[in-house]
């Protein structure tokens, strides 16, 4: 049965994608980080076990992204993965997103579900964010894949992202331990 991830079901799904993370088969993910996100993941679960698991993660108005797709060894090829993202590409249908992303080892995978190799110099500069933390970050190795989601339409009017803001941040310089500013 495929359903949405709950904060219960975070210890099985950190489980199942760091020990596919040890075969080089995705990145590790922190218990803190899937608490966070729990709601952007959908599960499998057979006989009370949490068996595969993906995410869909909403990067801007026009763009998603297909994120840690795993699957137990022993449940692999009875088609859970397929199902999993399926389920992700419906969600994005619903959330009227038009294009769904993804950085993958598994590019034969998802060419069977549609998704095309695209430059990744296309992508949203916002799909970035997570590669901060990425202990590839210098070196990635992932394909950038997308796919087009039927019958949704762009957005008439994408705003643009957030741009830093200049703020003035007063700096105090001290010496040995005193303000600079205050008479010795």
């Amino acid at each position: 049965m495929i359903r949405k991830a709950t904060a219960a079901d975070v210890p099985a799904m950190a489980q199942l994608i760091n020990d596919n993370a040890e075969l080089g088969l995705m990145l590790p993910k922190s218990l803190a980080s899937l608490y966070e996100t729990v709601r952007a993941f959908h599960v499998v679960e057979e006989d009370g076990r949490v068996v595969g698991l993906c995410a869909l993660s909403i990067i801007w108005a026009n763009w998603a992204e297909i994120a840690s797709l795993a699957v137990c060894k022993d449940q692999r090829g009875k088609g859970l993965g397929r199902r999993l993202v399926e389920a992700c590409l419906e969600e994005a249908k619903t959330l009227g997103i038009p294009r769904v992303m993804t950085l993958t080892y598994e590019q034969a995978f998802f060419e069977k579900l549609g998704f095309t190799v695209l430059d990744r110099q296309r992508l949203p500069l916002k799909v970035w964010s997570e590669c901060v933390r990425c202990p590839k970050n210098q070196a990635c190795d992932e394909i950038a894949m997308v796919r087009r989601i039927e019958g949704v339409p762009e957005p008439e009017e994408v705003p643009s992202p957030p741009k830093p803001v200049d703020y003035d941040v007063p700096v105090v310089l001290t010496s040995r331990g005193k303000n600079s500013q205050s008479p010795e």
